[in-house]
């Protein structure tokens, strides 16, 4: 069986992190699937989905750290051939990759104690955000 729902997201950009998991556990409560796998999607080329331990000294370092791996304030190649200045955020994306799968055993994520589902926009400007919630098992 398979079962598919959304996550509508209001976001900041510039690596704004939010905390998703509550969401897909909806999505995942809503299905009624015990057994399985829950691939969480974002629909854009500037956001990714990952798990982190969300509190605010990862998500800060995080912040850092892809900032240093893909600096936003050296030019990119995107940028001069199409001038929004974004041409960071489709790197960070691509490299940090646009979803997740997660197993589902017994009706719930298998999550670690500390590990939440996160949603990262690496774009530079607010969006709303569209994030497909996918659930197939039995």
């Amino acid at each position: 069986m398979t079962f598919s729902g959304t996550l509508s997201l209001k976001t900041k950009g510039f690596t704004d992190i939010i905390d998703i998991t509550s969401g897909v556990k909806a999505v995942l409560a809503s299905s009624g699937i015990r057994q399985g796998l829950v691939t969480v999607f974002c629909q854009g080329s500037t956001g990714s989905i990952t798990s982190i331990e969300y509190e605010s000294g990862v998500v800060n370092d995080l912040r850092k750290a892809i900032e240093r791996v893909v600096p936003s304030h050296i030019p990119y190649e995107h940028d001069v051939r199409w001038g929004d200045g974004n041409g960071f955020s489709h790197v960070r994306a691509a490299l940090m990759k646009p979803s997740l799968s997660v197993p589902v055993v017994s009706g719930s994520l298998s999550l670690g104690t500390w590990q939440q589902l996160v949603f990262i926009d690496f774009d530079n400007r607010p969006r709303t955000r569209e994030l497909i919630v996918q659930v197939m098992g039995e």
